[in-house]
């Protein structure tokens, strides 16, 4: 098979350490789009176009050997996407509205190789404990929730208040990695560390 280099179009440290815990080799090269949502869209769409224009742009950018990986994660709420909070006091509002109630989390996914883009999304269902209102003031004081889209982070302090998930638990951290495995094998890329990684541990939880 041609050699390729894998590069990952975002800065995220979340998928950073899933890519690596799964024993590849990659280089980083963030691409930035604007994350709005069409009128009209949904969020789950929203993500795996969102996916696939930061796959494309940051490919654009690169030599023909790299097969680029790209992905965004939106928090679903009754039909409404929860980003990454403009401020704290955003943080506390997205974790009241959180608090006590389902949700989904949205991961689009995408590589491009060669002018190829693939793509899926995942989606898992959190349930979240209620929070006091002094938790959620705390919890929004400790800046973890500052770049996380819905304002938490599973693999973090935020794990205290997730009561339960349905579905993948590295699609909520940022990178559903099984969806990774079959976008790969679209596109005819050989992962042979998926044989003995098929599920990394989560980062920050051993």
């Amino acid at each position: 098979m041609t050699a390729f280099r894998l590069v990952l179009a975002s800065s995220s440290p979340r998928r950073r350490e899933l890519l690596a815990a799964l024993g590849l080799t990659f280089e980083v090269c963030p691409a930035e789009v604007d994350e709005s949502l069409a009128a009209g869209e949904s969020p789950f769409d929203a993500a795996e176009r969102l996916a696939r224009e930061k796959a494309s742009r940051a490919a654009a950018r690169l030599s023909g050997d790299a097969v680029v990986v790209a992905a965004d994660t939106l928090v679903v709420l009754r039909g409404e996407a929860l980003g990454k909070p403009a401020d704290r006091a955003d943080a506390v509002r997205m974790l009241r509205a959180l608090a006590g109630r389902a949700h989904e989390v949205v991961t689009g996914l995408a590589l491009a190789r060669d002018g190829l883009v693939v793509s899926g999304r995942d989606v898992t269902r959190v349930i979240f404990a209620p929070m006091t209102d002094a938790e959620i003031h705390a919890y929004a004081a400790s800046g973890e929730p500052d770049d996380k889209a819905g304002a938490y982070a599973l693999q973090g302090i935020g794990g205290l208040f997730i009561e339960r998930i349905v579905g993948s638990p590295s699609n909520v951290v940022g990178l559903p990695v099984r969806l990774f495995a079959r976008l790969a094998r679209e596109a005819g890329l050989a992962l042979p560390a998926f044989r003995n990684a098929a599920s990394p541990p989560l980062p920050g939880l051993g």
